[in-house]
C-alpha cells in the first residue's frame, strides 16, 4: 500500500489512477488529518509527502513519522512546486529517501517509487520453482522459460500464494480471504477472473492451475 498525502484534488487522483494502473494499492490524503487517521490503522510500504499541506505541513508530518520508532523505517518521498536546494536538502537532511520537484511526471513518479522500494527491500535470494515458472520475491517478478511475465499485484500476489501451496485445492471464498483480505467485498468471480489472466499471461504454463469443479483451484505442475 501506497499512501498519497496531497492536496490538490486533480493530482492526487492522478496519482492514485498511475499507481493503481502500474500494479500497486494507493490511498489519496488532502491532509495530514486524513493521513494521520489512516496510518493508526494501516502501515503503508511507501509514502509520498506533498511538503505545501494546508495546516500541518509536509515537513512536519516527516519529522513526526521519523521521531517514532513504528514509522521511522517507512520510506518516504517528498513532492513539492517549491524548487530552491533548502526545500530539497532539508527534506533529504530530515530522513526523506528522494524528492519529486514539481511539475513531475507521473511515470517519473512510478519510477522513482519502485527505485526506493527496490533500495529498502531486504535482500532476499530464494527464488520458488514449480516446473518451468519461476518466481523472485526480491525483484518480484515472474518468469515462464526464462522470460519475464508482467503481472498485476494481485496477480503476484495470486500466483505467490498457489505457489507456497502447491498441491492443494482452495475455494473462491478462501483464495478472496487469503490473497484479498478479510475486509474485501468483492465477489467470488473476481477470483474467476485473476485465475483467467493470469492463466493467459502464464502461456504455456497456464494449465499449471486447475480447475477442481465445484470446489475451485489448485496449482500443480503438469508433466
Amino acid at each position: 500500500m501506497i499512501f498519497c498525502v496531497e492536496d490538490d484534488n486533480g493530482i492526487r487522483n492522478l496519482m492514485l489512477y498511475t499507481l493503481n494502473a502500474s500494479g500497486f494499492d494507493a490511498r489519496g490524503f488532502q491532509d495530514a488529518a486524513e493521513f494521520w487517521t489512516a496510518l493508526k490503522d494501516e502501515k503503508p510500504q511507501l509514502i509520498l509527502l506533498d511538503i505545501m499541506l494546508p495546516g500541518e505541513d509536509g515537513i512536519m508530518i516527516l519529522k513526526k513519522l521519523k521521531a517514532d520508532d513504528s514509522t521511522a523505517d517507512i520510506p518516504v518521498i517528498m513532492a513539492s512546486a517549491k524548487s530552491t536546494e533548502y526545500d530539497k536538502v532539508l527534506g533529504l537532511d530530515l530522513g526523506a529517501d528522494d524528492y519529486l520537484g514539481k511539475p513531475f511526471g507521473m511515470m517519473e513518479m512510478v519510477s522513482r517509487v519502485k527505485s526506493v522500494l527496490r533500495r529498502v527491500t531486504p535482500k532476499d535470494t530464494s527464488i520458488t520453482r514449480i516446473g518451468i515458472i519461476a518466481i523472485n520475491p526480491a525483484g518480484h517478478s515472474v518468469s515462464v522459460n526464462g522470460t519475464e511475465v508482467i503481472l498485476t499485484l494481485k496477480e503476484y500476489d495470486l500466483l505467490n500464494f498457489f505457489m507456497n501451496h502447491h498441491g492443494i485445492v482452495f475455494s473462491r471464498e478462501q483464495l478472496l480471504e487469503k490473497v484479498w483480505g478479510h475486509d474485501f467485498l468483492g465477489e467470488t468471480r473476481t477470483v474467476d477472473v485473476h485465475v483467467g489472466t493470469l492463466r493467459t499471461k502464464l502461456g504455456a504454463a497456464g494449465d499449471y492451475i486447475t480447475t477442481i469443479r465445484g470446489v475451485g483451484y489448485k496449482m500443480e505442475e503438469k508433466t
